[in-house]
């Protein structure tokens, strides 16, 4: 199944129940699509939410909104059901706004292409936490629960773990040659996996984000988004536009998947029942992937075979408590286009979360 956009679509979000998904496009709209096993997703609606590009969207309070962020700086709350703006946050960063991710049912984090991460708390009705602890954009977020730590990687080549609780920057890996680009938590928590630019994937152990412990050279092109499928399994969208199924210690790409296009794979989410995966690319088309066919190889992809690669790096790491801490700070090394900042907000954060 797939639907034509208008123009290239930045990010995708499945509703937590119902059939929907929603995407966001350079051109700052947003588009909502109800899909089903007999037919193409059908539009539901396109809506103008921001003056510049829509980089992230996310469903939230049980589906009922969809929140946005944008390269205008700004986080917009819209109505599921009309696509209407509820309530926009002007300024919310004094950067664009690269990221945005759910934490809990009344929290979300957004990160900008700057390097700073910012919590919003709905309840509190305000920015609660803040970490300026990286020095290019942020690319990719994920929630530890269990910790209560935010893990994100940046353009300046490094992984930060970031309490909650405490508010402060508990670790930060060393500046590795390349950008980090997507990251994903596998193997019961204990591995943290990072995409790259150059297609390796460095693995660092839980605990010991200094360094990596291990590097998987099995991708010939970036590794621009992940979504875990199990603690053993990931899938991965590349540059060269295929959609593979790779396995983790041992390292070894398992099978190609798809192939979305010959255009890089801009984002991959799983469906609420992981029924199915869908995927984005600068071809400007969602596509919806039946995840049952995938995984039993029903789909043809020219000119790519398993491969195997990888390290004598095993899975039997303590997962140790104690962290390496490493903030020293060098020349940024990214190389993603940014636009430059709006000022600090002339709204209160208050404004915007007491109409949600």
């Amino acid at each position: 199944m797939e639907a034509l956009h208008e123009e290239m679509p930045f990010d995708l979000d499945f509703h937590p129940s119902s059939p929907l998904v929603v995407t966001s496009l350079i051109t700052g709209d947003l588009c909502l699509f109800r899909y089903g096993p007999e037919s193409p997703p059908e539009r539901l609606f396109s809506v103008k939410a921001h003056k510049e590009s829509c980089r992230a969207v996310r469903f939230v309070d049980s589906g009922k909104v969809i929140l946005s962020g944008s390269a205008d700086c700004s986080v917009l709350a819209s109505d599921v059901e009309s696509g209407k703006a509820i309530a926009r946050l002007e300024d919310a960063h004094e950067n664009a706004i690269n990221r945005l991710v759910c934490l809990t049912e009344s929290t979300i984090a957004t990160g900008d292409d700057e390097g700073c991460i910012k919590v919003w708390d709905t309840r509190e009705r305000s920015c609660c936490n803040s970490f300026e602890v990286h020095d290019d954009y942020i690319s990719d977020m994920t929630y530890v629960a269990d910790s209560n730590q935010i893990l994100a990687t940046s353009g300046d080549g490094t992984l930060s773990v970031n309490n909650l609780r405490r508010n402060k920057v508990r670790s930060r890996s060393e500046f590795s040659e390349d950008e980090l680009l997507s990251l994903v938590v596998m193997k019961n928590g204990k591995k943290v996996v990072c995409g790259t630019p150059s297609g390796a994937l460095l693995l660092y152990s839980w605990g010991y984000f200094k360094d990596c412990s291990d590097r998987f050279l099995g991708h010939t092109q970036s590794v621009d988004t992940m979504l875990k499928l199990d603690e053993e399994t990931l899938v991965s969208g590349s540059s060269d536009g295929v959609i593979r199924l790779v396995g983790i210690l041992p390292n070894r790409i398992i099978q190609p998947l798809a192939e979305h296009s010959e255009y890089p794979i801009e984002g991959l989410a799983f469906s609420n029942d992981k029924k199915y995966l869908g995927s984005i690319s600068h071809d400007k088309m969602l596509k919806l992937w039946d995840l049952e066919e995938l995984l039993n190889g029903s789909q043809v992809v020219n000119g790519d075979e398993p491969a195997e690669a990888g390290s004598d790096d095993s899975d039997d790491d303590s997962d140790d408590n104690a962290m390496d801490v490493d903030m020293a700070a060098t020349s940024s090394k990214g190389s993603r286009s940014k636009k430059a900042g709006k000022g600090k907000s002339s709204r209160p954060a208050s404004d915007f979360f007491a109409d949600l």
